[in-house]
């Protein structure tokens, strides 16, 4: 008996702890356009360093397709015939953040050829390049896979088809918004999908090809169009399509 309400105690502590986390920064969207002190914008199709953003990807990402309205940001895929277009955001060297929860709050397109995502990237990665700086795909979805999301991680030593990924099916994720989010320390990052755990990479070597996750890093936000894992078969039909930011929140 001692054993187990000693056990009820530290299950509880250990929760309180993780409640005892203050918001450290919130993102809501209130304004009516991004706000310039946090996002940046990141343009055309990645020529002449990554043609295509280094995955074969369709898309010219513009300014234009997106909007903030109704304490939300909206962006669009489009497609006029000739040239796809969407957009993509980052708070590169404005709001990094090293462990904690980080969550978001979004609206998943649908159509075949579509693959929005919220991610990460570390702050290092002018200095080391990619995959050495390490990236963490919060939420990533294919539209060629309706029904399922993507959790995953590249480093340098398991990047591009890596093997640090988890492949969720949740019935109707398409259907109104849904909270993605990462609890991240010093030991591991646990990924969820609506408070659910549905991943947890927790390598039992750590160095710096395993586990670059000991620096600071940002956040990404964009859907690309076809590439070499949205494609490569896209259904034009399907355009305009968005993909809506309610939130995003930092705890720690």
């Amino acid at each position: 008996m001692k054993k187990i309400t000693l056990l009820i105690l530290l299950f509880n502590l250990t929760y309180a702890q993780k409640d005892n986390r203050k918001l450290v920064w919130e993102e809501n969207f209130n304004g009516k356009t991004l706000d310039s002190t946090v996002w940046n914008y990141e343009l055309g199709n990645g020529c002449p360093n990554i043609c295509g953003w280094g995955n074969n990807e369709s898309q010219i990402y513009t300014k234009n397709n997106h909007k903030v309205e109704d304490g939300m940001l909206t962006i669009t895929a489009a497609y006029d015939g000739t040239q796809y277009t969407s957009t993509r955001i980052t708070t590169k060297d404005k709001k990094e953040f090293q462990y904690g929860k980080m969550e978001v709050r979004a609206k998943l397109p649908q159509g075949k050829g579509l693959w929005p995502a919220f991610w990460m990237l570390g702050s290092n990665i002018s200095q080391v390049g990619w995959p050495k700086s390490g990236e963490i795909d919060i939420l990533e979805y294919i539209g060629k896979e309706p029904g399922q999301v993507f959790t995953s991680l590249h480093t340098q030593d398991s990047h591009g088809n890596t093997i640090n990924t988890k492949k969720t099916k949740i019935e109707g994720i398409e259907e109104g918004f849904h909270l993605y989010a990462i609890d991240w320390n010093k030991d591991q990052i646990a990924f969820y999908v609506d408070n659910h755990l549905v991943y947890t990479f927790k390598p039992e070597v750590k160095n710096e090809n395993t586990w670059p996750y000991n620096q600071p890093f940002y956040f990404l936000i964009n859907m690309a169009i076809g590439g070499n894992f949205g494609g490569p078969d896209i259904d034009n039909s399907v355009f305009p399509q968005e993909f809506s930011i309610d939130y995003i929140k930092v705890y720690q």
